[in-house]
């Protein structure tokens, strides 16, 4: 059994089921120390003290974790794995967590960040952390756009 933080599109109940379908949901979880970013158009992790990033986590068959690696383009560089400490419950526990490459389009692809956003939404993930989130959808008309491509 493996635990898998997903803070992306890892976090999407109906994509996981079609991915992963013996993946458990445990439910939202934290990594602390780390902020959620945008690297190659999709949603990353980048180290950051005092910042924390909201996500879900999952335990993971090895069937699952076999897709995951394919899902996360593992074998072109898109993605690397970490085992990182994420917060659950009270507990910590280690989880695996895929780290984008830093560069490239620091732009969310089209339609990929709404997605983020109603999956966090979906699992009721802080109000605050969304907000952060809707921040980084390309087009969006708040108070504070997002240039950077980072929550932090």
């Amino acid at each position: 059994m493996t635990l898998h933080f997903a803070y992306g599109a890892n976090m999407e109940r109906a994509a996981m089921a079609r991915r992963c379908g013996t993946a458990m949901p445990l439910g939202p979880a934290a990594l602390r120390g780390w902020r959620y970013v945008i690297a190659e158009g999709y949603g990353s992790v980048a180290p950051a003290p005092g910042a924390h990033v909201c996500g879900v986590l999952w335990r993971l068959t090895p069937r699952d974790l076999a897709a995951l690696n394919i899902f996360e383009s593992l074998d072109s560089g898109l993605y690397r794995r970490a085992m990182l400490t994420v917060e659950i419950g009270g507990q910590r526990v280690r989880a695996l967590v895929y780290v984008g490459r830093r560069g490239g389009k620091r732009r969310a692809m089209p339609g990929y960040q709404e997605r983020i956003v109603a999956a966090a939404e979906e699992w009721c993930l802080p109000a605050r952390y969304i907000a952060q989130l809707r921040r980084l959808t390309p087009g969006y008309r708040g108070s504070r756009p997002a240039e950077t491509g980072e929550i932090g």
